[in-house]
């Protein structure tokens, strides 16, 4: 297990360039089984979670190339279909959440796929059944064995309408990654609609499918009979965005983040606002100005702000572990509201330990009373639990009086790429301690 040693109170200063979309890396890179046909995709982040993924899909046969730091290639002229019943595939599966993606592409092209127990971040229950149940509307069957392990079967899928029971980004890109060559017309209603998945739509698109409703709840999905290869780019990781604007704003530091995608942030930057940050847009940078104190705003009405997370076009559920710290500082008051996890907040205690005022009123919310930077958090030793908390307790030690540990930072090189010596190169003071 590896650490982070973190000296706190060193403003950051310069240029930051944001990495390529995990959430959108991880479902491209499963697209790639949809064809026989070479794909080239770019932008690519080199972070824990994407190397486990292209080294499964090398064990299944693909042919993968890195092009540069951030391009690969990848052709799925050579499916091996036996190693998805192996117990090295159950094995690998078991610490990679993103693998589910792989099932949606499997089922499309070869009318089978195999889902062991998938890991990832331990922030609550994480259920399949919008992937399994969408499988099943188009056709595909389901059995579940002693061991976790699902098996999907379908001899032919075929279009249908569907509403889905949330509007769950991975089982959309799941379920679109079937439809696509099903026969007939899939409608998919409360279809998540995130940058991601609009990203993931298009290339299909570019392969030869046909979807329509692109960036609406109301996706229409005509299938085809093969896909082609294609090129495509990642959008920037609009979660480090987020990440990077809390880190500015809790160390008093002014930075520019490069090619931001700005037009795709959606309400990040509004959201920040309402916590009293000033953000420039700049073309398609954002400048984040120092300050040396942040008011968070109130409703019209004057009461507590809340901050909750909500479907696209709402706040991502991924930023909220940010907010909440970048909170902590700030003048005034607001309530946290994760929906989504409820294991996520749990976190907080960490914060309290380091001298924040946080009342964890229940598993979904949190009321944080900033302290307006009249009193720094304490350094602390601390474990990261994911990886969304884990970037939130290394902005919260960058921030504090003294040298700070977090150990367990695997999980935050499962979504951070290099992240000790990108914010180094800044200004900060982060020693990495290899196990």
């Amino acid at each position: 297990m590896s650490s982070f040693n973190i000296e706190g109170g060193h403003k950051l200063s310069g240029d930051i360039y944001p990495q390529g979309a995990k959430n959108e890396a991880l479902q491209i890179i499963s697209a790639t089984l949809l064809t026989p046909e070479r794909i080239e995709a770019h932008h690519i982040p080199d972070i824990l979670d994407i190397r486990n993924l292209i080294c499964l899909l090398e064990k299944m046969g693909v042919k993968t190339e890195r092009l540069s730091d951030e391009s690969y290639s990848f052709q799925a002229d050579e499916i091996n279909i036996d190693y998805m019943y192996s117990e090295e595939y159950a094995r690998k599966v078991s610490s990679l959440r993103g693998s589910v993606l792989m099932a949606g592409p499997m089922l499309g092209r070869f009318g089978k796929a195999v889902l062991p127990q998938t890991g990832g971040d331990k922030i609550g229950r994480r259920r399949l059944d919008t992937h399994l149940i969408g499988f099943q509307a188009l056709g595909a069957e389901f059995n579940h064995d002693k061991h976790h392990i699902c098996e999907i079967t379908a001899s032919k899928l075929k279009g249908c309408y569907m509403l889905l029971d949330e509007a769950s980004v991975t089982g959309t890109a799941n379920i679109i990654m079937a439809a696509v060559l099903a026969q007939g017309k899939t409608t998919i209603y409360n279809a998540a609609c995130e940058p991601y998945i609009q990203q993931l739509s298009e290339m299909l698109n570019r392969m030869g499918a046909k979807i329509s409703g692109i960036g609406s709840n109301l996706l229409t999905v005509e299938g085809v009979k093969e896909l082609h290869g294609t090129t495509h780019t990642v959008l920037p990781d609009m979660i480090e965005v987020g990440s990077f604007i809390g880190m500015a704003a809790m160390t008093g530091s002014e930075i520019t983040i490069k090619n931001t995608a700005y037009d795709k942030l959606g309400i990040i930057p509004a959201a920040f606002r309402r916590l009293g940050i000033k953000l420039e847009n700049r073309d398609d940078d954002i400048c984040v100005p120092a300050q040396s104190k942040y008011q968070i705003e109130t409703f019209i009405d004057g009461s507590i702000m809340t901050i909750a997370d909500a479907p696209w076009p709402g706040l991502t559920p991924d930023l909220l572990s940010v907010m909440l710290v970048v909170a902590t500082q700030a003048e005034g008051s607001v309530l946290i509201h994760q929906k989504m996890f409820e294991s996520r907040l749990f976190f907080v205690d960490k914060l309290i330990d380091m001298g924040a005022q946080i009342i964890l009123c229940d598993p979904h919310r949190a009321t944080v009373i900033g302290h307006g930077k009249r009193q720094r958090l304490r350094c602390a030793k601390m474990a990261s639990p994911d990886i969304r908390a884990g970037i939130a307790l290394l902005i919260a030690a960058m921030s504090a009086n003294g040298t700070s540990c977090i150990d367990n930072i695997e999980q935050i090189d499962r979504g951070y790429q290099r992240i000790d010596e990108r914010l180094n190169a800044l200004g900060a003071r982060i020693t990495r301690l290899n196990s």
